[in-house]
């Protein structure tokens, strides 16, 4: 699934392609891609022009000036600028532009969602309202995570993948943030101490820059001659190793609340 770094690499790609455009129509091919009313989108969002393109958590938003394009490409989607080329089973949504481009949203378990929503109001409505803090937010104190973290009862290797805490972490760079932290996967989130919660966040902020960086970890949305690597799974420390590198321990890789995990159990000692 692409996470923060992904739909981050994503944003920067499309912003080099099609930044301005003027969308003259769309065509929707499989209508539960669209959360909100088709009709309205695909009447209001003719002759708007995509002014700016913005991430959010793992969401991609696309700023048609008094509206707003929210897309989510959860397991699969992926976008595609191309001209004439014939539509091909997995494309859901085609977007033509007045330059006689297009740009395709294909999505091969259709898993993927947009909102078009009134820019006015739609950071305080769902979803963009139940998003938590970005991960460099200068809100993200050890005392934000403490108010969070209080009442939580399951291990925190699922409460790192909670967006309505801290957006943007998925599995792999959640197992990545506590190898680097020494944090054991299975610890309760209101036994951490402040020590641990400041790991946290500095190893969230160290481990999402550099993925950002190289270009994220399983993007295949684009080629290479576009820049698009997913270099980052050359750098990962824990998640699909064998053996610790920094005690040679064997690796150990269990299910947390069904996400496949891995950890090092000499490094990431169980809390006494």
């Amino acid at each position: 699934m692409p996470e923060l770094p992904e739909v981050e690499t994503v944003k920067e790609t499309l912003k080099k392609q099609i930044l301005n455009k003027t969308i003259k129509g769309v065509e929707v091919f499989y209508e539960p891609i669209i959360a909100t009313s088709i009709s309205v989108f695909k009447e209001k969002i003719q002759n708007k022009t995509i002014m700016d393109i913005q991430r959010r958590g793992k969401w991609l938003l696309f700023d048609l000036g008094d509206y707003i394009l929210l897309s989510h490409l959860r397991m699969e989607g992926k976008y595609f600028l191309l001209k004439n080329e014939e539509v091909s089973k997995h494309e859901h949504v085609v977007f033509h532009f007045t330059d006689n481009t297009t740009l395709r949203y294909h999505d091969t378990r259709k898993f993927g969602r947009m909102y078009f929503l009134e820019k006015k109001d739609a950071y305080q409505q769902k979803p963009l309202c139940e998003l938590g803090l970005e991960p460099w937010d200068q809100l993200l104190t050890v005392n934000y995570l403490k108010q969070c973290y209080r009442n939580k009862t399951i291990p925190i290797k699922s409460v790192l993948l909670d967006q309505t805490i801290v957006v943007g972490i998925g599995n792999i760079y959640a197992d990545e943030i506590l190898f680097m932290s020494h944090i054991n996967p299975y610890t309760l989130p209101n036994c951490l101490q402040e020590n641990d919660l400041k790991k946290i966040i500095k190893n969230t902020q160290i481990v999402l820059e550099k993925a950002i960086l190289l270009g994220g970890t399983t993007i295949r949305s684009y080629t290479s001659s576009e820049g698009v690597h997913g270099r980052f799974q050359n750098e990962l420390l824990i998640h699909t190793k064998k053996i610790c590198p920094s005690c040679s321990s064997d690796v150990l890789k269990v299910k947390i609340n069904g996400r496949g995990t891995y950890y090092c159990p000499n490094c990431q000692k169980k809390a006494s």
